[in-house]
């Protein structure tokens, strides 16, 4: 096979539009500038004017030094994405560095990392006194992250460029709303607002109700939004949702899990009033059967096993972690060794495939997904019936995802190799972790959690862990995240540039 080298206008034209979105990131710094400006956090703004400068020089530089007219192609398209959340993990880690709560640049990165990709894995230091500025970026960046950088900067900067298209589908966004892009992600974002306020309100209130001071209740309700609508699992906290103690708010958090692990495609058919594609979509009754299977499993192996004494406990506790690794978010109301400890292998097993599946395509969840689920289990069923039914028989399967699609051979094999690259993924990061003296379950569960973007935890991931391992988990949310393809074009372009003819 004969590589074309890639030229060095190639080159530049990727650098070009990889300092557009360096600034929009760069001016997404002054909202937690701005709040600690207000509350008198000096120390903290002066950290968030280095990262905002350091983003426009980097940014402006490569505007100026790359100026190109020429639209991106595909593959410039890809490695744009790939590259971007590499430089914005970057980006964001500046300010988080420099808070003091970080032992290295390196903890910093991937704090930052973990956030853009919503998984919510931490090794922050002494979380519970962290700034309120350094807090809120924290959670904006997973908010960024979930609804996408790409789509972010399509949303707020971007009237009409016509490479949108490619760097909305590289950035593992399979589905189009609208017939044009830059409106589709608007849309994105327009909804993500609306729920924001309503949801963020909503925690505020239950805060305020149970005794938490006005601003912090607030503070808190919005940070905690952002990161279950976005299925991150940041909290401002290091019990995580433990600390609020409180069923509503829980149950709350539930509900807005629920809705950022729905495909952003059903949530523009809910609001324009097609709500009976809930019952009839085929990611939404996978999803449900999966989730109904996995508790069922969980609550019979936990009784027997006689962890909970209270059948209310033992319900509400199986729920919530369960919930939480399917929709990918991670927060937890049981502590990480408890958890490993009471919950034992069959738990984390469970845990696991939760987890390994996750939410809708085309949502802020990450994993397999559903869609992909249904997918394979739909061309296994139409394999069996092919071979049961006479070969003059024309066998046409079909499923329901916003409209009747006839299921191709084409669409299993995607979703197959889609599958088997999660699975390997999740290996990779076991056996790193195995290498490296972890037990091999836990290992398993926790590589799952950063390449999955889930963020539940068995006690491995802290700020004590191998340098190793953190990179580890660094590479796996970030092609996880993107869903593989951006990535290996990114690898391709790379070997053509220095092997190419």
């Amino acid at each position: 096979m004969i590589l074309v080298k890639s030229r060095v206008q190639d080159v530049k034209i990727i650098f070009y539009y990889l300092g557009k979105l360096t600034v929009a990131i760069g001016y997404f710094m002054l909202i937690p500038m701005a709040l600690s400006f207000f509350l008198g956090e000096y120390t903290v703004v002066l950290d968030f004017i280095i990262g905002f400068a350091v983003s426009l020089i980097l940014g402006y530089s490569l505007l100026v030094i790359c100026k190109s007219s020429e639209s991106l192609n595909w593959t410039q398209g890809m490695v744009v994405v790939a590259l971007i959340w590499l430089i914005a993990a970057f980006l964001a880690a500046i300010p988080l560095f420099f808070s003091g709560h970080f032992r290295t640049f390196l903890d910093a990165y991937f704090d930052a990392m973990s956030g853009f990709a919503t998984t919510g894995l931490s090794v922050i230091e002494d979380l519970d006194h962290l700034s309120f500025g350094h807090n809120l970026w924290r959670h904006l960046i997973m908010f960024m992250g979930g609804q996408g950088i790409v789509v972010f900067a399509l949303s707020f900067f971007a009237s009409g460029a016509s490479a949108a298209f490619r760097l909305y589908i590289g950035e593992a966004r399979d589905e189009q709303l609208l017939p044009n892009v830059i409106n589709t992600a608007r849309f994105i974002w327009s909804l993500s607002i609306i729920y924001f306020i309503i949801g963020s309100s909503v925690l505020a209130f239950i805060g305020m109700h149970s005794g938490m001071p006005v601003f912090n209740s607030i503070f808190d309700g919005a940070c905690i939004f952002m990161a279950a609508f976005d299925t991150g699992g940041f909290t401002p906290h290091s019990q995580s949702i433990l600390y609020y103690h409180n069923s509503l708010f829980e149950l709350t958090t539930v509900v807005i899990m629920i809705l950022g692990a729905l495909n952003f495609k059903l949530h523009y058919e809910i609001w324009h009033g097609n709500r009976k594609e809930l019952r009839k979509n085929i990611e939404v009754i996978a999803f449900l059967i999966s989730l109904v299977l996995v508790f069922t499993a969980v609550c019979y192996y936990l009784k027997h096993a006689g962890v909970y004494s209270s059948k209310l406990s033992l319900f509400f506790k199986s729920f919530y972690q369960v919930i939480s690794a399917h929709t990918g978010t991670g927060f937890q109301t049981i502590d990480p060794e408890m958890l490993r400890r009471e919950w034992s292998d069959f738990g984390l097993l469970a845990l696991l495939v939760a987890m390994g599946f996750g939410g809708g395509i085309c949502s802020t969840t990450g994993g397999i997904k559903m869609l992909r689920v249904g997918i394979i289990f739909k061309g296994v069923l139409q394999d069996i019936n092919r071979f049961l039914l006479p070969p003059s028989c024309v066998l046409v399967q079909k499923i329901h995802h916003v409209r009747d699609i006839v299921l191709e051979e084409k669409m299993v094999r995607t979703a197959f190799v889609i599958t088997f690259a999660f699975i390997v993924l999740y290996i990779l990061g076991a056996i790193v972790a195995t290498f490296l003296g972890y037990p091999m379950l836990a290992a398993l569960f926790e590589s799952t959690s950063a390449a999955a973007n889930v963020g539940l935890s068995c006690g491995i991931t802290d700020a004590a862990m191998p340098a190793l391992l953190k990179v580890t988990y660094i590479l796996q949310m970030w092609a996880g995240r993107l869903e593989f393809i951006s990535v290996f074009i990114l690898l391709g372009f790379i070997i053509a540039f220095i092997k190419g003819k």
